[in-house]
């Protein structure tokens, strides 16, 4: 990891964090909350994905300009442009929009640093806790809570056979696949949970596994899956069982499974 490449995960933690502002800005302000449109895929977009997505685009500019960003609220990028791309910020400016649209605070902030088709650095910031989970490839995970010290953090280590495992799965999009995935297991626990939190909850070691077996996109999982991998997890796909990768011709994910260290 370069010094560069340091100074940029110290930004990180301070762009997710000023980002996080302009959302809570209007996550308290009645009078712009309820603004919500719809994506062509009826997905919700409200001002604060809009306003953490500007501060976000700015800050990220003018950090490193000669980095391109692909953000979930940005324009549309073909693939014949972003498969030059050696590095990019890869960008969701509020991912939970209905836990946010619900006052559930089960919302974050990811930025992620992809080189090539590996994510290489990540931050995840939670505006309501002002909780921030960063790391870098090669230098762990940590977690931040407001001005304190960073710690870090590492994943469970657990057997697949132990009984009473803690999986958590998405508070929104419950699927019966998960449902008979979480089913083989001995008496397991289910948390329940919005957002790229699903992801940190397993590299803090809060959970064991987290089955995705629904849609989501690239920027939904880029930042957290760097952290889970620096605290000794993994994301592999659901089928194949190989590494997740970035900037495919079609940025939609394939199913996959979290987990932290598991023993023989």
């Amino acid at each position: 990891m370069h010094i560069k490449d340091i100074t940029f995960l110290k930004a990180l933690t301070d762009i997710s964090r000023i980002a996080g502002e302009e959302i809570l800005k209007i996550y308290h302000d009645e009078s712009q909350f309820d603004r919500v449109d719809f994506k062509a895929d009826d997905s919700p977009l409200t001002l604060a994905d809009q306003a953490s997505h500007k501060v976000i685009e700015a800050r990220l500019t003018e950090m490193s300009p000669e980095i391109p960003i692909l953000s979930e609220e940005g324009r549309d990028i073909p693939y014949e442009e972003r498969k030059a791309w050696s590095r990019f910020w890869l960008v969701d400016p509020l991912d939970g929009t209905k836990e946010f649209i619900k006052r559930n605070g089960e919302f974050t902030v990811n930025i992620a640093l992809v080189e090539g088709n590996e994510v290489i650095m990540g931050c995840v910031h939670v505006p309501v806790k002002n909780i921030t989970y960063f790391a870098a490839k090669g230098e762990g995970a940590y977690v931040k809570v407001g001005d304190a010290r960073a710690e870090k953090i590492e994943a469970n280590s657990f057997s697949m056979e132990d009984a009473g495992l803690r999986l958590v799965c998405s508070r929104s999009h419950m699927t019966p696949e998960v449902e008979a995935y979480v089913e083989q297991f001995d008496k397991p626990e289910t948390v329940s949970m919005g957002s790229s939190l699903k992801l940190v909850l397993v590299a803090e070691g809060k959970a064991d596994i987290y089955p995705r077996l629904g849609p989501t996109m690239e920027w939904d999982t880029a930042a957290a899956q760097i952290i889970v991998e620096e605290a000794g997890g993994r994301v592999i796909q659901a089928e194949s069982g190989e590494l997740m990768i970035y900037n495919k011709e079609n940025l939609l994910n394939p199913y996959f499974i979290v987990f932290g260290q598991v023993s023989e």
